[in-house]
């Protein structure tokens, strides 16, 4: 199967001035339709600009489209490039042609998602998954104070692969909730009665809404949704609302996209996560360039096993005791 590129990447789009450049490099996201990724994009090509290395960009048809990926690895790595940014559709199932890729020479650094091992690339350039799920599950405890103990929380998860950036995320929300985690790799072990159930949204709108509809039927007294992403806590909004039952209902959510702060500031989302897409970007285009001039790689984040490149929690209601801030101040660093 052919890798499917991006419009402004149909072949290789030379960057500006770097014409004869002999360093190339590859972008392979999930998807090109997930603002998240697009930002992504917009960061990568302007460091690979600055840097003078001739880009191309490959997106997955949907999240959780593997082939389309391991095609598109397999044309960089046929194309000579110095180095690969990806952020995997599936942490687990693209381990043997990364490794591939290494062999070949190639600078792999994942984007966003840690592959499983995490030292199946090079480096990772990535949020603390775990930690935004925790900051926004306690911002939903401190938020519903008692009632928390009665809570009734759907879980809107990304897909069934559960790679790490989704069990990261929930596992993440649970515990920062207050409810015992089981194998923190592991998606819907918890015997805790206070979920109703996880399904998933492959990160969509409409994803979000099929899943929210799912869980609904199960209990329509939802009073808490976690969602894996902001285009999924759009979906599940809307979902709750053609119930009637969006007053009431807590939704937290993580990425802190430009949209998804605006929800915020809209009431639709209680609070988010913010995570800066651009930023991992185009510290990924940097490192490639260093690799090719010196062939120095990234070191991680003293502690962890990836490169931080931070989150911020974002509220319209603080609580006390949990750093935030407000979607006005969220709209000036989205996803920088």
């Amino acid at each position: 199967m052919k890798a499917l590129l991006t419009t402004s990447a149909l072949g290789l789009s030379l960057c500006a001035g770097a014409a004869f450049a002999d360093t190339n490099a590859c972008l392979i996201t999930k998807t090109d339709t997930n603002p998240f990724f697009v930002k992504m994009k917009e960061g990568a090509t302007a460091a690979a600009e600055q840097h003078g290395i001739t880009l191309s960009t490959f997106a997955g048809k949907y999240d959780g489209d593997v082939e389309t990926q391991v095609a598109s690895v397999e044309t960089c790595i046929a194309s000579g490039a110095k180095g690969i940014l990806i952020t995997p559709t599936d942490s687990r199932a693209l381990v043997p042609v990364i490794t591939q890729a290494r062999d070949a020479g190639i600078l792999v650094i994942a984007l966003d998602t840690q592959f499983e091992p995490a030292d199946a690339a090079d480096a990772t350039f990535a949020t603390d998954n775990f930690k935004a799920g925790v900051l926004i599950g306690q911002w939903a405890r401190a938020t519903m104070g008692d009632d928390a103990a009665n809570a009734k929380i759907a879980l809107l998860d990304l897909n069934a692969s559960e790679v790490s950036v989704d069990y990261q995320r929930n596992n993440g929300f649970l515990q920062g909730f207050g409810i015992d985690i089981k194998d923190p790799t592991d998606i819907g072990d918890e015997d805790d009665p206070r979920i109703v159930g996880n399904d998933v949204t492959d990160g969509s709108p409409d994803g979000g809404r099929t899943a929210m509809e799912n869980l609904l039927q199960i209990d329509p007294d939802i009073n808490l949704v976690y969602t894996i992403n902001e285009p999924a806590a759009a979906g599940a909004y809307e979902a709750l609302k053609s119930f009637g039952k969006e007053e009431g209902v807590l939704i937290v959510s993580v990425d802190g996209g430009c949209p998804g702060v605006k929800d915020i500031a809209g009431g639709v989302i209680g609070a988010t996560a913010m995570q800066f897409p651009l930023l991992m970007a185009s510290k990924g285009v940097e490192a490639i360039a260093t690799f090719a001039e010196t062939g120095e790689k990234p070191q991680n984040t003293e502690g962890l096993d990836f490169y931080n490149t931070g989150v911020e929690l974002v509220t319209d209601k603080p609580v006390e005791g949990l750093p935030s801030i407000t979607s006005e101040e969220g709209l000036k660093k989205c996803w920088g």
